[in-house]
Formats: C-alpha cells, structure tokens, sequence
C-alpha cells in the first residue's frame, strides 16, 4: 500500500514539475562590485538549486572564472555578457538580451 501512496506522489509532483528549459526566459546583467568590478548576473531559472548550481559550475569552468550562486541566480566575476548567451543556448534555454 505504501509503494502505491509513493507512487501517487512521485505522479502528483511530476505533474506540477519545473518548467521545460526552453521555456524559461533568462536575463543576463552585469553590476559593479567593490572596487567597480563587473560581475556578471544570470536570473530566471526555475530548476532545482542542486541543477543551478551544476549549471553554475560548467559556466564558471568553460570561462575560467570564480562565482556563486545566490537566491537561484547565478553571479560569475567579470563581465561575460559577449559569451553567457551562447552557453546557455547551447544548453536549450531561451536568453533575453
């Protein structure tokens, strides 16, 4: 009976799962730090933190930058507006520029 209470749940939580990636619309933006550095600001997901975070790292990797992730955005240090988008199309996300 158990397995079939799980099951229900696992239907239920599906159902009402984030949004296709295609479907979510990012934005990419940069502010100025301390000491006027740029950083660059990626907002919009709608993907479980442990997915942001995976995404976060292939970006950080494939520019050879230091970042974070906050509150579901990503921050990468520098401005990396030229090279983001691409990445993320790549990826299957739509970039609003």
């Amino acid at each position: 009976m158990a397995d079939d209470e799980l099951d229900d749940l696992l239907d239920e939580l599906d159902t009402h799962g984030d949004l296709e990636t295609s479907q979510q619309v990012l934005s990419i933006r940069t502010e100025s730090r301390r000491y006027d550095k740029p950083v660059t600001i990626i907002e919009g997901f709608d993907l479980p933190d442990s997915e942001v975070k995976s995404i976060a790292s292939d970006l950080k990797s494939s520019m050879g930058t230091g970042g974070t992730v906050d509150d579901g955005r990503i921050e990468l240090q520098g401005d990396h507006r030229d090279r983001v988008p691409d990445l993320l199309r790549d990826r299957g996300f739509d970039v609003q520029e």
